[in-house]
């Protein structure tokens, strides 16, 4: 089977469905054309389509600074992903060459997307091989497939940190059991190899990397350099990003501060969330 299980918004945002049809719903950027702009990262700005694939082998629930907490800004892709949409990799293709236009940028993110491997593996080929695009793979760093990576120009790895682990506190204030993927978040969450891996596909130039971390607490960067980048070798310092934890502009405001002076002191990347400033923290933008 090469079916892909999508999250809700499928291919987004479009204007035409995965037959060539157009849609009578606007896109919710509030723009009558399909794409929108890449929001993290090196490529902040870029003008992208993205592929939201369904599940998560993690549970993130983070801790902010001031006690607060924070879930994943994308829980219909992982914590509860019962809107789902099942097509397979040729109907996904099809759907992004209905709505590419002049995009470029194709961004593959989840969920994860790599729980989806074969039939993902196939979708990258028929899009780099046939429409020439630069794909993006977004995910937690915690599986690695060389098949689709062989595809892959820009590796956007987000490594979780200890504070996404879900505790007896962070569970009953959502009133969610410790069961499945939320008790075994903490033991897959750290993949050292599967981070290495990535590395090592960028060395001669032809791929990039970025390991983008959620930082909220002030003693989060011992962390990022004590159990990831002393444990690795052969990254570079303009590969490491820092991004404001949070899934709304209230909680991206309380961060910032001091994930900027903590990416100054390093020398490390502040990476913004563009997408959240221009939209809110709604889904399909």
């Amino acid at each position: 089977m090469d079916k892909l299980v999508l999250a809700k918004e499928g291919v987004f945002p479009v204007v035409k469905d995965h037959k060539g049809n157009r849609l009578t719903d606007q896109p919710k950027t509030g723009i009558e054309l399909p794409g929108t702009i890449q929001g993290e990262g090196k490529l902040a700005g870029v003008p992208s389509l993205f592929i939201r694939l369904s599940s998560c082998n993690l549970r993130c629930i983070w801790q902010m600074e001031d006690g607060s907490f924070c879930r994943c800004d994308t829980t219909y892709a992982s914590f509860h992903p019962d809107h789902i949409l099942e097509f397979s990799a040729d109907e996904v293709f099809d759907w992004v060459s209905y709505n590419l236009g002049a995009i470029r940028h194709v961004v593959l993110t989840g969920g994860e997307p790599l729980l989806q491997k074969k039939p993902l593996a196939k979708l990258c080929q028929r899009l780099k091989e046939e429409l020439g695009v630069h794909l993006t793979l977004e995910s937690n760093g915690s599986l690695f497939d060389a098949e689709v990576a062989k595809w892959i120009d820009l590796f956007s790895i987000s490594p979780k940190l200890s504070n996404s682990t879900p505790n007896a506190e962070k569970l009953a204030h959502y009133r969610l059991k410790e069961a499945g993927p939320y008790k075994f978040h903490e033991q897959k969450r750290l993949n050292l190899e599967a981070l290495q891996a990535y590395i090592d596909l960028t060395q001669n130039g032809k791929k990039q990397l970025q390991f983008k971390f959620v930082a909220g607490k002030t003693d989060d960067y011992h962390e990022i350099q004590k159990d990831f980048l002393n444990q690795l070798h052969n990254w570079k310092s303009e590969d490491i990003l820092l991004m404001p934890l949070g899934a709304t502009r209230e909680e991206i405001a309380k961060s910032s501060p001091l994930v900027l002076e903590m990416a100054i002191r390093h020398g490390w990347r502040f990476s913004p969330r563009v997408h959240i400033e221009l939209f809110g923290s709604k889904s399909g933008v």
